[in-house]
């Protein structure tokens, strides 16, 4: 006589595989698709279209101004030139995903209403920009409260950071981005070849 699991002992494997979730005053709900992306130079929002997801971004922050001397030392221009500073939050399926921080120059960054609908890298490209090369550092630390907010997290939450610096063939920077992600939601992956 083989005994069969008990519906919760069934519904604790799908918790433990994640595809379930369990939430104190709402019950057992479907996990939302956990976002799985390539380590490559390409935009979050055309990773996350690609992979079938619906997207949507809102903009916090777009503002002209003179860079001070931390972001003048970031983007390898004199104190003082005009860059544009965005801070916006992505969606996938209704879902918080990332909250992107850009620094741009001026001359190559696209407009607010452009980045509402479209990706920052499509955008630069249509600009003529050629995104070349990237160095980029990944790492993680807890959310703050206000991330926690406009991640839909609590605070102190894992998240997963990046520090994106992008270039183009001359070596000139196009754009810096500092950008954090939910880890509960989120991944990289990474293809490795021997050498």
């Amino acid at each position: 006589h083989v005994s069969r699991p008990t519906a919760r002992q069934a519904l604790q494997r799908l918790v433990d595989r994640g595809l379930l979730t369990r939430r104190r005053g709402v019950g057992t709900i479907v996990s939302p698709r956990h976002v799985h992306r390539p380590m490559e130079l390409t935009s979050l929002m055309r990773d996350l279209v690609n992979a079938g997801h619906k997207v949507h971004t809102t903009i916090q922050c777009y503002e002209v101004r003179p860079a001070s001397a931390q972001e003048a030392d970031i983007l390898k221009v004199a104190e003082g030139t005009l860059i544009v500073h965005i801070e916006r939050t992505r969606f996938a399926n209704d879902e918080p995903i990332a909250v992107l921080t850009n620094l741009i120059p001026t001359d190559i960054a696209p407009t607010m209403q452009e980045l509402e609908s479209a990706s920052l890298y499509d955008l630069m490209r249509e600009r003529g920009v050629i995104l070349a090369s990237a160095r980029q550092v990944i790492g993680a630390r807890s959310a703050t409260t206000k991330e926690a907010k406009l991640l839909s997290e609590h605070r102190g939450a894992a998240l997963l950071t990046t520090q994106r610096t992008t270039y183009d063939p001359s070596g000139r920077i196009v754009e810096y981005g500092d950008h954090i992600y939910r880890a509960s939601r989120y991944s990289f992956e990474a293809s490795l070849f021997a050498q």
